[in-house]
């Protein structure tokens, strides 16, 4: 990051160690992910601090910063983010929900991740309006044809075609351990997520960048989408999985 010029991004996703206290392994032992932290807390935010700082210079006026976390230390996160980036310029929480995995005896499932949205300059980032899914149209009027629609004072309130617009709860399903999308990676997050995130701050040509790339899912959405990218990751690992996943991609 302290290579790269201000202001050159336009959108930042960061998906870091989530200060789980544990190593992840997968694929049989040949992937792992370590998320100790022998000073604590205090030493994840002082890990976490001066990047943050830096990705915020990297953010061009119209940028937008995804910092993505979990309960185990997303509070902080956005403490952390309040203070670098200013308590104004936050745009969203939003949460990823899923199913995946066993449930506690002792407490409802913890089940979603928080992705906290900051802008660079509040009021003047790039935000596309996402729609999916459909309407509830349970006991609603249909027209001449069959469009569904509410009778309003000023007349017919007809539905978006596009569906509802999107909000700041995200139900998309976790990868199986089956998925095609498998890299073997550890915490690798589905495409699907990263596209949405890509598609609503961002445009085609805009530069996307992910500097804990992991296996490469932000870098792979982007490509497919037209945007450009960089990233990088402190596992060399990471790095060869994410550069095969780039060199087998067919836009």
């Amino acid at each position: 990051m302290a290579g790269l010029p201000d202001a050159c991004c336009q959108l930042i996703y960061a998906d870091p160690p989530f200060f789980t206290g544990r190593t992840h392994v997968r694929d049989n032992g040949r992937h792992s992910l370590d998320d100790n932290w022998p000073g604590g807390l205090d030493s994840y935010l002082a890990f976490l601090r001066p990047r943050l700082v830096e990705m915020r210079r990297l953010l061009a006026e119209t940028g937008v910063l995804c910092l993505h976390l979990d309960w185990h230390a997303s509070h902080y996160g956005r403490v952390l983010l309040d203070e670098i980036f200013g308590y104004d310029h936050f745009l969203n929480e939003i949460i990823w929900s899923y199913r995946t995995g066993g449930v506690s005896r002792r407490w409802f499932g913890r089940k979603h991740d928080t992705l906290l949205v900051y802008a660079r300059c509040v009021d003047r980032h790039k935000f596309n309006l996402l729609r999916e899914g459909t309407f509830r149209t349970d006991g609603m009027n249909y027209d001449e044809q069959g469009r569904p629609y509410k009778n309003t004072k000023t007349g017919r309130l007809y539905f978006n075609a596009a569906g509802p617009a999107v909000t700041d709860v995200w139900e998309i399903p976790f990868l199986s351990t089956v998925s095609l999308e498998r890299t073997g990676y550890p915490a690798q997050k589905p495409e699907a997520l990263l596209a949405r995130i890509i598609q609503a701050f961002s445009d085609p040509g805009d530069l996307v960048a992910d500097f804990f790339c992991g296996s490469g899912t932000t870098l792979a959405a982007a490509r497919k989408l037209e945007r450009r990218w960089i990233g990088c990751d402190a596992s060399a690992k990471a790095v060869e999985i994410a550069r095969q996943r780039l060199a087998n991609h067919k836009p």
